[in-house]
């Protein structure tokens, strides 16, 4: 009866202590809570092409002012981007956000499925590991070798840009 016992006592030290000695995992990053930069007006703005099969798509617009760290990439909308300096302001990042709307989309049908294999796949939207409102955002960023998340709020909206189907006639 001892013996039984012991036995279940031991089995369950052990158990806890692999428990334990398994690092957290978890799917969820977290977040900062200090403002790793100083960030000026965060806004987005949508765009569409003036050509049928141009596309259009969202571009969120990052300034960011008196800092040294290495922005990764944006999470906004359900979607990811890698974020991009601005050519002509270094304290400028932009992530861009294609959209379905507008794109070419020719799929081929056929009988014969071998005919079919050059259709592509449709995207599938990525799971975000953060419940953001629409005007909200997360940026990664290069801290000490780790990556780091801090969520940005009060996006404000741009007027859209309708980018015209011909360039203007010069005379």
């Amino acid at each position: 009866m001892v013996v039984k016992i012991i036995k279940r006592i031991l089995s369950f030290i052990l158990v806890f202590i692999l428990m334990a000695s398994f690092p957290q995992c978890s799917t969820a990053q977290k977040l900062q809570k200090k403002t790793p930069a100083q960030f000026g007006e965060v806004y987005y703005q949508n765009w569409t092409s003036g050509l049928q099969a141009g596309g259009s798509g969202l571009n969120i617009f990052i300034p960011v002012t008196g800092t040294s760290i290495i922005f990764d990439s944006v999470y906004f909308r359900g979607k990811a981007s890698k974020l991009e300096t601005n050519s002509n302001d270094k304290e400028l990042f932009v992530g861009r956000f294609k959209t379905e709307t507008y794109q070419p989309k020719d799929i081929l049908l056929s009988s014969d499925s071998n005919e079919e294999y050059a259709n592509q796949m449709p995207i599938k939207g990525m799971k975000v590991p953060w419940e953001l409102k629409d005007d909200q955002c997360v940026v990664s960023y290069q801290e000490d070798n780790k990556m780091q998340y801090y969520k940005i709020s009060n996006i404000k909206p741009k007027a859209p840009i309708n980018f015209p189907s011909a360039p203007p006639n010069k005379q």
